[in-house]
C-alpha cells in the first residue's frame, strides 16, 4: 500500500472516530439533561400528585417497549372473567400473558360486575373497556400484549376451541407443553383460537411477576371511574388540612415565633382492614392448614400496630377500607391513637359515590384510594392488598428503589398481620423476581426488603 493509500485510510478512521465521538457525547447529554429533569420532578419532602408521577411512568414505559410482533391477525379467546376485582385483573393479565406466548393478540374479554362465587348466571358481564381505557393499554403494553376487538375479525378461518384440562393429572409441566403444541401447527393456522373450561384465574401459572407487573402497569382507570376516586381522594386530604390547620392555630398561639407548616397536601395512611366475618372465617382455616400463625388480625392488633408507624401527632386521616358489613361497625373507628382520624366511606361522606355503582367498580374506586395513599398497610395474605403493594413496588422499582427496610421511602407499605420494628407492622416491598405470581398471592413469602 503506497503513502497516498495510508493517508486516505487514515483520514477516514479519524472521520469515522470523530463521528462516534459527537453520537457519543449527544447522548450522553441526553442523559444527563433527562436525569436533571427526573431529579428536579421528585426532589423536596411532600406529596408527589399521583397524576404526575403517572405522567412519568407512562412515558418510561413507552420508552421501554419494543414490538415484538404481536401478530394481529391472529386471535386468542378467553372465557368470561368473574369473582373479585382483584381475581379479574390477575385473570385478565394471565389471559393477556397466555397470548403473549402464543404470539396472538387477545380478544377483548368480558369482566363481571357483580359478585357471585357459585351462581355463574347472575352474574353480571361489563366490557373491560367500561372499566379500562382500551387504547391507553395498547399504547403503553405496545410490543409485549396486544388486546382487539371483535369487530377486527376476518372470519376467513374457522374457530379452533382450546379444550384446558383439568384434574390432578392436568400438571404444570403437561399444561405448559398443551400450549407450546398450540402455538404452532395446524392450530396455529386458524384465525381464532378459544380457549374452553376454566376462568383463567384458575390456569396454571407460568409466568414471572414482573411480567404480571408490566400488564397491570398498562391497565388504567376510564376517566369515570378515575374521576369518582379523585373525589374520595380529594375528601380526605380536605379532611386532614382542615385538623392539621387547626392544629398549627393552637401551637402558633403558644409559640409566637413557630413556623406553620405547608397544609396545601395532607398525607393520609389506607388501611384494608380485613376483619369481617367471613373473612376471619377463611383466614382462620386458612391458619390451620398451613400452620402459619400471622394471617388473622384482629381490630385492636391492627389499630395497635398502625399506630406504631407514625411517631409525629400532625393529625392524620386513617381511611379504612372495609366491607360494607362492616360501616355501622364503630368499633373500627375507636381507640386508635392521638393524631390518627380513622374515616370510612361513609363517616367520610362519600357512600353514596360507591352506591351508583356495582360491585366492581366500588371495588375499582377503594382499590384507586389505597394506591395512592401516602402509606398503605393491608393483609398480605389478601389479594387486594398484594396487588396494591405489588404496584406500589413496581413504582418505586422504576424511580431505582429497590429495598425500604433501611431506608425512608414516600410510599411505603406494611403488612398488619406480620409483627415488625417497634411492634409496628412489617415493612413489605413485592419481591419482584419471583417466579410466579402464586408467592406474592397467599403468603408470608411475599414481604421482603
Amino acid at each position: 500500500m503506497d503513502l497516498s493509500s495510508k493517508s486516505k485510510l487514515s483520514r477516514l478512521i479519524g472521520c469515522q472516530l470523530t463521528s462516534l465521538t459527537y453520537i457519543c457525547l449527544a447522548l450522553v447529554t441526553i442523559v444527563l439533561f433527562l436525569r436533571a429533569v427526573l431529579l428536579h420532578s421528585f426532589s423536596g419532602y411532600g406529596v408527589i400528585e399521583w397524576n404526575n408521577l403517572d405522567l412519568i411512568l407512562s412515558h418510561s414505559l413507552l420508552l421501554n417497549s419494543h414490538d415484538e410482533g404481536i401478530r394481529r391477525d391472529k386471535y386468542l379467546e378467553v372465557p368470561q372473567i368473574v369473582w373479585g376485582l382483584n381475581n379479574q385483573k390477575i385473570a385478565f393479565a394471565r389471559a393477556c400473558l397466555t397470548a403473549r406466548m402464543l404470539n396472538r393478540t387477545l380478544l377483548m374479554p368480558s369482566l363481571s360486575a357483580s359478585l357471585f362465587y357459585k351462581e355463574i348466571d347472575r352474574l353480571q358481564p361489563i366490557s373491560l373497556d367500561k372499566v379500562f381505557q382500551f387504547d391507553k393499554f395498547n399504547s403503553l403494553c405496545k410490543g409485549f400484549v396486544q388486546l382487539g376487538r371483535y369487530s377486527d375479525l376476518k372470519n376467513q378461518t374457522g374457530i379452533y376451541d382450546l379444550q384446558k384440562g383439568s384434574g390432578r393429572k392436568w400438571t404444570v409441566e403437561r399444561d405448559m407443553e398443551h400450549l407450546k403444541q398450540s402455538s404452532r401447527g395446524h392450530v396455529d393456522e386458524h384465525e381464532v383460537v378459544r380457549i374452553v373450561g376454566k376462568n383463567p384465574f384458575l390456569w396454571h401459572d407460568h409466568w414471572p411477576v414482573e411480567d404480571y407487573a408490566r400488564v397491570f402497569e398498562c391497565l388504567v382507570l376510564v376517566d369515570e371511574i378515575s374521576k369518582e376516586a379523585d373525589k374520595v381522594v380529594s375528601k380526605i386530604r380536605q379532611i386532614g388540612k382542615k385538623h392539621r390547620s387547626k392544629t398549627e392555630m393552637i401551637q402558633s398561639d403558644f409559640d409566637a415565633n413557630s413556623e406553620s407548616s405547608s397544609t396545601a397536601t395532607a398525607p393520609y395512611i389506607a388501611v384494608h382492614m380485613r376483619v369481617e366475618i367471613d373473612w376471619m372465617i377463611h383466614c382462620k382455616k386458612l391458619e390451620q392448614r398451613s400452620g402459619i400463625n400471622q394471617i388473622c388480625s384482629s381490630k385492636q392488633e391492627i389499630i395497635q400496630r398502625v399506630g406504631n408507624i407514625v411517631s409525629s401527632e400532625s393529625p392524620t386521616v386513617v381511611y379504612l377500607a372495609v366491607a360494607d358489613s362492616l360501616l355501622n361497625d364503630s368499633s373500627i373507628l375507636s381507640g386508635w391513637k392521638k393524631g390518627l382520624l380513622p374515616f370510612e366511606k361513609k363517616k367520610l361522606g362519600v357512600d353514596g359515590i360507591y352506591k351508583k355503582h356495582p360491585y366492581l367498580i366500588q371495588s375499582a374506586i377503594d382499590y384507586e384510594v389505597c394506591s395512592r395513599a401516602d402509606i398503605f398497610v393491608g393483609n398480605s395474605f389478601s389479594t387486594f392488598s398484594s396487588l396494591i403493594v405489588l404496584e406500589r413496588t413496581q413504582k418505586m422499582k422504576r424511580m431505582g428503589i429497590t429495598r425500604s427496610c433501611d431506608i425512608d421511602v414516600r410510599w411505603p407499605s406494611y403488612a398488619y398481620n406480620i409483627l415488625g420494628e417497634s411492634n409496628g407492622p412489617q415493612k413489605w416491598m413485592t419481591n419482584m423476581s419471583d417466579s410466579t405470581l402464586q408467592a406474592i398471592s397467599y403468603g408470608s413469602n411475599a414481604i421482603t426488603c
